[in-house]
C-alpha cells in the first residue's frame, strides 16, 4: 500500500500556520526527512544536509535503529562498557551497539567483532528493520536473508530503496527504508509509528502520517525573545530554519516580546509576535491556581508555568492593573509583560458599547462604561472608558499606549484608497498589499467580518468602500478596513411565505414574512408598512429576528457548480460564497441540500447579491429535480 502524508486544510487554521512547508506539496524526500527529523530518527549535520548519496556504516545505521526503537530517548550518549573489541567504551557508537545488542536488534560478527565502520547492505539493515517489528530469526524458514527480504516486500518496506540485497545502502536507502517502517504493520498487527508515539495516534487507517501533529509533538518551548534567550535553546540558533508568523524568514527577523518555539532534532524555530493588552479583569478558577485570565473582555487559557505566577496572587499583576498578555502558537498566554514596554498599537471597529462589571487592584467591584472593539486582526476586545466618551457602534477606533502603560482609546478619521484589486490578491491598484495585511469589512451598526486578499481578488473598490487604510514604513497596505463592501455581512437564504394587507385606506398596512436560513426558519412582522417582496431567494439585512431590510436576489441558470465557481449556460463564470447556502425546490416547498447532492440529476438556479466586479457571490442556489 502507498505511504501517504496526511493533508491539512488551513482555514488553519491549525492555523496551523503552523509550518508552511508542510502546505506547500513538497518533493517525497522533503517529506520524509521532515518526518524522520521530527523524530530525531535521522537528522542533517549542522548546516542541514542529510548527505543522502553517502554509504551508512553499521555503526551509524546502529544508531539510526535505536533512534528508531522505544529506546531511543533512554540511550545516552556514553558508556563504560566495551560491547566488541573492535567497539570500545570509547567509540562513539558503543551505547548504541551495546543498547541494540541487548535488545536483539543487531548481532556482531561470528568472531567476535563488529565491524562497525564497514558499509552497512541492504540485507542487514532489512534484517534490524523487520527485527524493530517484532520479528526474531524464528520466524523465518531457509537460509538468512531469503526469509527477511520477502517480508521486506511484503510489507512495501522497499518503496524509494534503490540498493541491491546485497549491495551497500546510502543514507537516502535508510530514510526511504526507516520512513516506510513507520506506517507499516508490526507482528501484532499494529502501525509501527503509533506503538512509539501511542497518545498521539499519528498514523490514521489510511496509512497517512499526519505531520502537523507530529511537529507540534517535536516543538519545545516557549520561551520569549530577550536578553539571554539563545541560552535556553539546546541549540545554535545561527543554524535554525525560522519562521516567523507561519512564514519563512531569517533569525535577524525576530522581535522583543516574540514567543519562540524550536526543535532540536528539526534545528528549526518558530516565532509568534500575537499580543494583546488591556485591563486584567479576572482569572480562573482562582488567583492560586490560574489556568486561565480575562484581559480586554477577552478570556485566555495560560501555557505555562512562569505565566500562571505572573497572574497569581503570588506574581507581580493583579486585577486593575493593565498588563500585555504575549499569544503563543495555540493562543495561549505564554508571558505576561508589563504594557509600558510593549510598543505598538490596535485599529479596529466599534460593534458595540455597554456598562460591564471590573475589579479594582483592591478587590473592589464597580462599573464602567466599555467599548467592545473588533480589531483587524479578527479578535473582539473591550476596554472601559471615560463615561463622557462619545463612541458608538461602527466607529473607527485606535488603541495605543499612554507611558504609564494604560491603553488609550481615539477616534479614527476616515480615510481612503481606490482601485481595482489584482487577480493575485497582492495590490489595490498600484499599491502592494504587505505581506501581514489585515482587513475588515464592517457596516454603520459595528457588524464585521475578517476578510483575506483572495476574497478581494477582481473586486473594483471606490473610495465609498474604504473606510480607512494604513500603510507601513515599505508604502505597502498593512491595514484595510471595508465600508460594507463584500456583502458578507449579511444573512442569505429563502423568503418562503409572505402575507401582505394593504388596507391604507381603512389605516390598515401589515406583512408577515417568514424565511429560511441554513435550515432555521424566522418569522417577522410589520404592523404600518410592507415590504413588497415575493417568494424566493433573498439577503436579510440586520437582525435575523428583526431585519432592517429584506432584498431579493438576482438570478442566473447554472449548468454547473462546485465550491469555488458556478458556470452559467452563457458559460459565464460566477464565484460561490463560502457560505453559499442550496436549497431543493420541489412541490412549493423548499429543503436545505448540498452541493454534492444537487450536481447532477438536477437543474440549477445561482442567486447572487451584486455583479461579480462589486465582490458578488452566488450566495444561494436552488435546485429543482429534472
Amino acid at each position: 500500500m502507498k505511504k501517504r502524508i496526511l493533508p491539512v486544510l488551513l482555514s488553519l487554521a491549525l492555523a496551523l500556520p503552523l509550518f508552511p512547508a508542510a502546505f506547500a506539496a513538497p518533493a517525497p524526500v522533503e517529506d520524509m526527512a521532515q518526518v524522520l527529523s521530527a523524530l530525531d530518527i535521522m537528522t542533517g549535520n549542522e548546516n542541514g544536509d542529510l548527505m543522502l548519496s553517502r554509504h551508512v556504516t553499521r555503526a551509524e545505521f546502529t544508531k539510526l535503529v535505536i533512534a528508531a526503537s522505544p529506546l531511543g530517548e533512554n540511550v545516552g550518549a556514553s558508556t563504560s562498557v566495551s560491547p566488541y573489541p573492535d567497539v570500545p567504551y570509547s567509540h562513539w557508537a558503543a551505547p548504541y551497539v551495546e543498547a541494540a545488542v541487548a535488545a536483539g536488534y543487531v548481532n556482531g560478527y561470528l568472531d567476535g567483532t563488529f565491524h562497525p565502520d564497514e558499509d552497512i547492505t541492504l540485507a542487514m539493515g532489512v534484517t534490524m528493520a523487520v527485527r524493530l517489528l517484532g520479528y526474531s530469526d524464528l520466524d523465518f524458514s531457509g537460509a538468512w536473508p531469503a526469509g527477511q527480504m520477502t517480508l521486506y516486500h511484503n510489507l512495501d518496506l522497499d518503496e524509494g530503496v534503490s540498493a541491491g540485497q546485497n549491495s551497500p545502502m546510502t543514507r537516502q536507502d535508510a530514510m526511504y527504508l526507516f520512513y516506510n517502517l513507520l506506517t507499516a504493520k508490526t507482528k501484532q498487527g499494529q502501525t509501527y509509528l503509533n506503538t512509539l508515539k501511542p497518545a498521539l495516534n499519528l498514523v490514521n487507517l489510511n496509512g497517512e502520517i499526519d505531520r502537523v501533529a507530529l511537529i507540534n509533538s517535536a516543538m519545545e518551548g516557549p520561551v520569549v525573545m530577550e536578553t539571554g534567550w539563545e541560552s535556553r535553546v539546546n541549540f545554535d540558533v545561527d543554524t535554525a530554519t525560522v519562521y516567523r508568523g507561519g512564514k519563512l524568514t531569517s533569525l535577524t527577523a525576530l522581535q522583543p516580546n516574540d514567543v519562540i518555539y524550536w526543535s532540536k532534532s528539526m534545528r528549526t524555530l518558530w516565532a509568534y509576535s500575537n499580543k494583546v493588552t488591556g485591563l486584567y479583569q479576572a482569572v480562573s478558577p482562582n488567583a492560586s491556581n490560574p489556568s486561565s485570565v480575562t484581559v480586554a473582555g477577552k478570556t485566555y487559557p495560560i501555557e505555562t508555568v512562569s505565566a500562571a505566577y505572573s497572574l497569581s496572587n503570588l506574581g507581580g499583576y493583579k486585577t486593575g492593573d493593565t498588563v500585555t498578555l504575549l499569544l503563543g502558537r495555540d493562543g495561549g498566554v505564554a508571558a505576561v509583560a508589563a504594557s509600558a514596554n510593549v510598543n505598538g498599537s490596535m485599529v479596529g471597529v466599534v460593534n458595540a458599547v455597554t456598562d460591564s462589571p471590573y475589579t479594582d487592584q483592591n478587590g473592589n467591584s464597580y462599573t464602567a462604561k466599555t467599548v467592545s472593539i473588533t480589531a483587524t486582526d479578527g479578535s473582539v476586545y473591550s476596554y472601559p472608558v471615560e463615561s463622557s466618551a462619545s463612541f458608538k457602534a461602527g466607529s473607527l477606533v485606535q488603541v495605543t499606549l499612554t507611558s504609564g502603560g494604560e491603553a488609550k482609546l481615539e477616534r479614527l478619521s476616515q480615510s481612503s484608497v481606490s482601485g481595482k484589486v489584482n487577480s493575485a490578491a497582492d495590490k489595490l491598484g498600484s499599491v502592494s498589499f504587505a505581506d501581514s495585511v489585515e482587513i475588515l469589512d464592517s457596516n454603520k451598526d459595528g457588524a464585521t467580518a475578517k476578510i483575506y486578499p483572495s476574497r478581494l481578488a477582481g473586486m473594483t473598490l471606490d473610495n465609498d468602500d474604504v473606510k480607512y487604510v494604513r500603510k507601513n514604513a515599505a508604502g505597502e497596505i498593512d491595514i484595510l478596513i471595508l465600508n460594507d463592501a463584500t456583502g458578507d455581512l449579511y444573512s442569505y437564504g429563502i423568503l418562503t411565505s409572505v402575507k401582505e394587507t394593504d388596507m391604507s385606506a381603512m389605516g390598515m398596512l401589515m406583512g408577515v414574512y417568514q424565511y429560511d436560513v441554513g435550515g432555521q426558519t424566522y418569522l417577522y412582522q410589520t404592523s404600518s408598512s410592507v415590504l413588497n417582496l415575493s417568494g424566493g431567494p433573498v439577503k436579510i439585512e440586520g437582525p435575523l429576528q428583526a431585519p432592517d431590510k429584506i432584498v431579493k436576489l438576482d438570478s442566473v441558470r447554472l449548468t454547473s457548480v462546485d465550491a469555488v465557481t458556478a458556470v452559467s449556460q452563457d458559460n459565464t463564470s460566477y464565484p460561490v460564497s463560502d457560505a453559499v447556502t442550496v436549497y431543493e425546490l420541489e412541490n412549493n416547498a423548499y429543503q436545505l441540500s448540498s452541493l454534492e447532492r444537487v450536481r447532477t440529476g438536477y437543474s440549477l438556479t445561482g442567486y447572487y447579491d451584486k455583479p461579480i466586479s462589486e465582490g458578488g457571490r452566488i450566495r444561494v442556489i436552488v435546485a429543482k429535480a429534472k
